[in-house]
């Protein structure tokens, strides 16, 4: 398991102060690939006894070993960055912006654990399921994008919004072996940690993409994605969140290829006949 993953595992028993310091290990691994203890304490503003009890909790056998791995992790996940380093930085708002969503849609890529991706495929895919699909604000573009694909393939998917008492009212019709899809980068809308919550309270499979696997929405969930939203200007990229979704979208599709090619043959011919839709 790598150490994004033990941080999920272990995250509820960690106490606020280690919390602090796992994300500081989450979010900044070059500070703790080639840092000391003392300047992650101080990072975290935490004490030195804290870094080494997260460790400990980690199941690293202290922070020499945490360290390692870290370091292992980076000299995977930098090996294209090594490459690029010896190109000149781009200036162009373009070129910045090329090398910054390639990036964020590798490294999320490249971090998905394969058996939570294909719990979450399973649990989307699932004949006679509801799905629900919760939004921060920021994200709710694509996740119209992603209701709407899901739609195409199959029956029961919904983006709950609006009023306080109209998300309450969808969310207390949903129960066991429904899924609720939640999408949120910090800082989270409250709003949505209460939806996702009262799903989870209801029995309800929570799948999360958000940016920590120590974000309040990662620690609610049953399989959780952590995506790299990095701007190239002063706002989050959505860029990965939506190739992590073409990937969701994709194996569902393969999932339910024979039922999705009938209900798709069934939506053309309807745009067809009454000519919704003009084809040049």
């Amino acid at each position: 398991m790598d150490v994004a993953g033990r941080i999920t595992e272990c995250g509820p028993a960690l106490t606020p102060a280690e919390r602090r310091v796992a994300d500081v290990v989450l979010q900044r691994p070059q500070l703790v690939a080639f840092g000391t203890v003392a300047e992650l304490a101080a990072e975290a503003g935490a004490g030195a006894a804290t870094v080494v009890r997260l460790a400990a909790k980690l199941r690293y056998d202290g922070f020499t070993e945490l360290q390692s791995a870290v370091q292992a992790e980076l000299a995977h996940r930098l090996r294209p960055a090594a490459e690029r380093i010896r190109q000149p930085l781009p200036l162009d708002v373009i070129g910045r912006t090329m090398a910054t969503e390639l990036d964020n849609v590798q490294s999320t890529l490249e971090a998905v654990d394969r058996g939570a991706f294909e719990l979450a495929v399973q649990a989307l895919a699932c004949d006679g399921n509801r799905v629900a699909v919760l939004s921060g604000d920021a994200s709710q573009g694509i996740a119209r994008q992603l209701v709407g694909e899901l739609d195409l393939l199959r029956e029961g998917v919904a983006l709950l919004g609006g009023t306080e008492v109209a998300v309450v009212r969808r969310i207390a019709l949903l129960g066991h072996g429904d899924t609720c899809l939640v999408l949120d980068l910090r800082r989270y809308d409250r709003w949505l940690l209460d939806a996702a919550r009262q799903a989870r309270a209801r029995g309800v499979s929570i799948l999360a993409l958000t940016d920590s696997a120590l974000s309040p929405l990662a620690l609610l969930a049953d399989a959780a994605f952590t995506v790299l939203a990095i701007g190239a200007g002063p706002f989050d990229s959505h860029v990965a969140t939506l190739a992590l979704l073409n990937a969701l979208v994709t194996g569902v599709a393969d999932k339910l290829r024979s039922s999705a090619t009938n209900r798709l043959d069934r939506i053309e011919e309807a745009w067809r006949s009454t000519g919704a839709l003009i084809d040049p």
